[in-house]
């Protein structure tokens, strides 16, 4: 005769680091919006960092190029650290569009931008060392824990557009092993003015010659530009190692082809750098095995060899998204003209849009007040059906009222709609 035993699951232990690992909170908040979309609401959700593809699908030639990489049989294990023919066209691509010089073996291709990133971490943090980078920001402080690392937050304002200056670093640069900084900033759709991002590389550069006279490790920067290709306007994507080409030795990007065309499940990122850092990632990406599928590699190489089509996806792609955030910018303009208390901030690149609701202490019909964040994220949720996250999922005091609102499941005709049921909304409220 079997007993069976029943375990209490408090008694499955795991690791010290998976028992206070937090999930996404963004994800979360999106899975609460998928929940009442089932239960048939209809709910414009603004919340996820991704495209719908039946709005804005990917190239057709990259598409093509993948069906002809199956076809072909080109299934098996790719080379460890990229396609040579995919490293070969990043380098190219990355001194056409953005006049960086770096070799295919200064090149490493994963399965998107997040491998990259653990893979960075992982290859220059060591346990108990301080990674310092501004909020709100995606993800450093999960990539930070992860790494058993300590992490020092600059809560940037919205007066320089959220994103971060030197003098906000300067009190933390001595004590720092790694900054992580991203333009254009998700959440935010900001980018670094030339003289910001200057000022900082010159922090980083007067650090290193005290550390590399001291013989210590340097102070790195990982520099997240997985957005560059969408910047609008008159908005220039500037970059460390152009301002400054001794930041050379310290700087490791983050790039791929997710954002730019639209192409999030296609898994293809990269990331360049000094060899020797490189050459690093590639051996904890090995053991991981986070590679890039290779016939979605060998198409990747093929379309951005294909110029021509490149640029003209890519001048397709801006239009629509900016045509967005422009039109979600001006409706949020005229509700703050018509003497409602929100905000935005002019888009500057991403697919995002920094929106303000000051609604703290207006009450509902109930007599219910709004006193939290959370409170008003809910009410506009509940009343207007729009799903928005809170700048607090993304690092940042949770009194925060500022959210990322984000276009890329949005159809253009839909905004005039969104900010109309915005508008009743708020109008309900004492």
């Amino acid at each position: 005769m079997s007993t069976t035993t029943v375990i209490n699951k408090k008694d499955l232990k795991v690791s010290a680091i998976a028992e206070n690992i937090i999930g996404s909170e963004i994800i979360k908040l999106a899975s609460e919006v998928n929940e009442k979309i089932k239960n048939g609401e209809k709910i414009y959700n603004l919340t996820i960092g991704d495209f719908n593809p039946k709005i804005f699908p990917i190239p057709s030639g990259l598409k093509k190029a993948i069906i002809d990489a199956y076809q072909a049989d080109e299934t098996n294990y790719p080379v460890a650290e990229g396609m040579p023919e995919l490293r070969a066209a990043v380098s190219a691509f990355l001194k056409r569009k953005g006049g960086l010089e770096y070799k295919p073996d200064e090149i490493v291709i994963a399965g998107g931008a997040r491998p990259v990133i653990y893979a960075i971490f992982r290859a220059l943090v060591d346990v108990g060392d301080t990674v310092l980078f501004p909020v709100p920001s995606w993800n450093n402080n999960h990539y930070t824990y992860l790494n058993w690392a300590k992490q020092q937050i600059i809560e940037t304002k919205h007066e320089n557009k959220f994103m971060p200056t030197a003098a906000e670093f300067a009190p933390f640069i001595s004590e720092a092993n790694l900054i992580a900084l991203c333009s254009p900033l998700n959440p935010t759709g900001t980018t670094f003015k030339k003289k910001d991002l200057e000022e900082i590389c010159d922090l980083i550069l007067e650090e290193n010659v005290k550390r590399n006279a001291a013989n210590k490790k340097p102070l790195y920067l990982m520099y997240d530009q997985i957005y560059w290709n969408l910047c609008f306007g008159e908005t220039h994507h500037y970059d460390p190692v152009s301002l400054r080409p001794e930041m050379r030795n310290y700087t490791v990007f983050v790039d791929g082809i997710s954002k730019s065309l639209a192409s999030t499940g296609v898994r293809v990122g990269w990331t360049f750098g000094p060899k020797r850092i490189t050459d690093k990632i590639k051996s904890i990406l090995t053991h991981v095995g986070a590679w890039a599928p290779k016939a979605e590699q060998v198409a990747t190489s093929k379309f951005l060899a294909d110029t021509e089509a490149y640029d003209a996806y890519l001048d397709q792609i801006k239009a629509k998204v900016n045509d967005r955030l422009v039109a979600f910018h001006a409706g949020f303009q005229k509700l703050k003209e018509e003497g409602f208390s929100v905000d935005s901030i002019a888009p500057e690149g991403a697919i995002y849009l920094t929106v303000l609701f000051s609604l703290n202490g207006k009450k509902m019909d109930s007599g219910v007040a709004l006193n939290t964040t959370m409170d008003i994220t809910k009410y506009i949720l509940d009343e207007a059906k729009v799903a928005l996250v809170p700048f607090y999922a993304f690092g940042t005091s949770p009194e925060s009222s500022w959210y990322r609102l984000s276009v890329g499941t949005c159809k253009l005709e839909d905004v005039e709609v969104i900010i109309s049921n915005l508008r009743k909304a708020i109008s309900k409220l004492s």
